[in-house]
């Protein structure tokens, strides 16, 4: 049977989307770990621990390879220190499928990382399109003074590896505060995956 086309109203200022059919949210609390300054973090997380930093609108139709999940990201404005408010940031499951994002308001970074360790930065704003190739981990951060809001949209068999950030005790390099705008510096806990480990997320094409 023929799925029923869709359409979706988005909120360039608040990301939501209609007819979305799913919602997750990550708090301060969750983001343990990002951060370079952890005692900073520990101190704001003491007293805004519940504080949204970012939330997803997502409709996925089905999980059938062909098919595509898309939905809207919205990100609180914020910093830990000179360091900007980001999201957990992934690579895919399946390591050859890539992701569009679209900004809808506000400024930001994709900050992406090859397997390899290699660093590329992509400015986000309003009506600009970041492709992120396959085999890029890649992470949102909100370099702005206002709500970052951008749709997606990637292939539904695609999945979600949170943990080779977590492995590699952060990305190679941090996006932070540098006068009025931005800069990466490198990442000091940053620990090179090995050849076994590049090989791994190697094998996960199809």
């Amino acid at each position: 049977m023929l799925e029923e086309p869709t359409a979706h109203a988005i909120d360039p200022l608040s990301g939501a989307m209609s007819g979305a059919s799913g919602r997750y949210e990550k708090k301060l609390s969750d983001l343990v770990g990002l951060y370079a300054d952890s005692a900073l973090f520990e101190a704001r997380e003491k007293s805004h621990g519940q504080d949204v930093v970012y939330q997803v609108d997502e409709k996925r139709p089905s999980q059938a390879a062909g098919d595509l999940i898309f939905g809207t990201t919205w990100m609180q404005p914020g910093r830990i220190g000179d360091e900007f408010f980001m999201t957990r940031g992934h690579i895919h499951a399946r390591g050859n499928r890539p992701e569009t994002y679209y900004g809808e308001s506000g400024t930001g970074v994709m900050l992406l990382e090859s397997p390899e360790g290699e660093i590329r930065t992509l400015e986000i704003q309003p009506r600009l399109m970041v492709y992120v190739p396959p085999l890029w981990i890649h992470r949102s951060v909100n370099t702005g003074a206002t709500p970052l809001v951008m749709s997606f949209c990637y292939p539904s068999d695609s999945g979600q590896n949170y943990d080779i950030i977590a492995r590699s005790d952060g990305m190679a390099c941090r996006v932070v505060a540098d006068g009025t705008g931005w800069k990466t510096i490198p990442n000091a806990s940053y620990r090179a995956r090995s050849k076994d480990e590049i090989a791994a997320v190697y094998a996960t094409c199809d």
